[in-house]
């Protein structure tokens, strides 16, 4: 599994590629992959940069190059001020407020806003572009509040926070040390650029800020899907549920994609287990009739597992496609020039338009919150089963193991698992409906793509740490029922190994708090896709 807590300084990542995906800009973000961008891409900003000065030469109205900005583009303004036209934009619109975005998700955001001006659709000026890349390369981050953008006109006030540290304002992070911009650029051995035409509206107009942090969270949920996956193979074994209720026909008779990948992947994490249920199941024994009582056979063990157990291809598979389906949109986001005007250099055009609106990708965050909900549900209702004396299978009540009545076991780690779906659930309405007309009602229908984002990644943090504490609880009873040597499928024992490196039996009550916050933040540095398909289903 792959640790991301080293940098990985290896082959650049071409942000100028038409199939940039998500997984690229999460080893920028997180591994401080180099950038660059390539000869072809580079032509294509060089020529719709000449093709704006000829317009601008031409007298051509243009919004926010030789007009005002909003409601204010009525007034026209000659060329000789572009550069402060320009600056004033970014002076404008650095309005936020709140806790700065993380460090990986601000890195995301200027890779995701990198890869838009690389469509060359944009017109900036390649000094500045080349500076925003120096400024990922040399891990200069800008600070930028996370409140503040209604995700219109694009996020401009996010992308403008980001913009000032380019011409030597604002604030930003280098070296774990938060200082002015011009002193962040001048300890990277940078320079401040001076903005060309058209660089502040091309730096701020556009959907880069939910398409950055919504790569993080497309990659960060996929990654947590996995794991939920091996952690539900083992709660299986734990209860010992059949395995029919994995067998890959039961996915060729209802076949939904993700269910489909979910049975392959089932039958290749329980290869080379014994029969515990959820291995290779043994055929059913035949009812002994004699024993009927008026024609029924009272009190036999259930032929069927919980829900929790039986239906794990359908609750993943439904969760495996909805990820799908937020990267899809996420992906396409991310490879699209999304600020306006345009500018066309082969029609020698300049079209004004609406590609800034991010409506795609906040449906798309939305939608994602039902997956990461599902999610940490489903480890939770698995994990108060196994906690429950009636439901586990003769486990003792909350898995404890010292003395009962003077431990408790997980009984209080249960309970913060439950407040962590609670509040998981408040907080997961969407952000998408939530229109306010702004802007003099210029921006009359508005998107919330970055709160939706944002939104998402809180989410995702809740539930890796309900994952953090299934995880104990099962490697607890997987040791009470036996350990590794009682016949539990390799990647289970694997996955058992690694949280006791990490986490030591409970032999008597301790406080948890500390090891499932380490826990939680350890399982979201490894990559848990190992063994998945080229096509990256589970």
């Amino acid at each position: 599994m792959l640790d991301d807590t080293k940098p990985d300084r290896g082959t650049p990542i071409d942000l100028g590629s038409e199939t940039l995906d998500l997984d690229a800009v999460w080893n920028v973000a997180h591994r401080h992959r180099p950038v660059c961008v390539g000869p072809a891409a580079r032509a294509r900003m060089a020529e719709a940069n000449d093709c704006l000065a000829r317009m601008v030469a031409e007298r051509r109205r243009i919004y926010g190059v030789t007009t005002g900005y909003g409601p204010l583009a009525c007034h026209y303004v000659l060329p000789e001020h572009a550069a402060e036209l320009q600056r004033n934009l970014l002076y404008h619109l650095a309005t936020g407020v709140g806790r700065p975005l993380g460090g990986p998700q601000t890195r995301a955001v200027m890779a995701a806003r990198a890869s838009s001006l690389a469509r060359g659709f944009s017109a900036i000026e390649r000094d500045t572009f080349d500076l925003l890349l120096a400024c990922l390369d040399r891990d200069v981050v800008p600070v930028v509040p996370e409140v503040g953008t209604v995700g219109a006109s694009g996020d401009l006030t996010p992308l403008a926070h980001v913009a000032l540290v380019l011409v030597g304002e604002g604030e930003a992070v280098v070296s774990g040390q938060r200082m002015p911009g011009a002193a962040a650029l001048a300890a990277a051995g940078l320079r401040p650029v001076s903005l060309g035409l058209k660089d502040g509206l091309a730096l701020v107009n556009g959907t880069s800020a939910m398409t950055g942090i919504s790569c993080l969270n497309g990659v960060g949920t996929r990654r947590a899907a996995a794991l939920g996956l091996r952690l539900g193979l083992l709660y299986a074994e734990i209860l010992g549920a059949p395995a029919e209720a994995f067998d890959p026909r039961l996915g060729v008779a209802r076949p939904h994609p993700g269910q489909q990948a979910v049975h392959r992947r089932l039958a290749g994490l329980a290869r080379g287990g014994t029969p515990r249920g959820a291995g290779v199941q043994p055929p059913p024994r035949r009812p002994a009739e004699g024993e009927a009582q008026d024609g029924v056979l009272v009190g036999r063990a259930l032929p069927q597992a919980p829900y929790t157990a039986r239906c794990l291809p359908q609750v993943f598979g439904a969760i495996w496609d909805l990820i799908d389906f937020h990267d899809r949109v996420v992906a396409t986001e991310l490879n699209s020039a999304t600020d306006n005007p345009l500018v066309f250099a082969d029609d020698e055009a300049v079209l004004h338009g609406g590609n800034f609106y991010g409506q795609h990708a906040a449906f798309a965050a939305d939608t994602l919150q039902l997956a990461v909900a599902k999610l940490a549900l489903h480890a939770e209702r698995s994990l108060a089963r196994l906690c429950d004396p009636l439901l586990n299978g003769g486990l003792p009540p909350f898995l404890q193991s010292g003395p009962v009545g003077r431990n408790s076991g997980f009984m209080g780690a249960q309970v913060t698992a439950s407040a962590l779906v609670a509040e998981l659930r408040a907080k997961a309405h969407p952000a998408s409906i939530q229109s306010i007309p702004t802007n003099n009602n210029n921006q009359d229908v508005v998107t919330m793509g970055t709160i939706a984002a944002r939104k998402a990644a809180e989410l995702l943090d809740l539930a890796w740490h309900v994952l953090a504490i299934h995880a104990m609880a099962l490697a607890q009873a997987c040791e009470m029922q036996g350990g590794p040597a009682a016949g539990f499928a390799p990647s289970s024992r694997r996955l058992c190994a690694w949280v006791r490196a990490r986490v030591p039996f409970l032999h008597r009550d301790r406080p948890l708090s500390p090891e499932i916050t380490a826990l939680a933040a350890a399982m979201q540095q490894e990559d848990w896709r190992e063994g998945w398909d080229e096509d990256r289903r589970p």
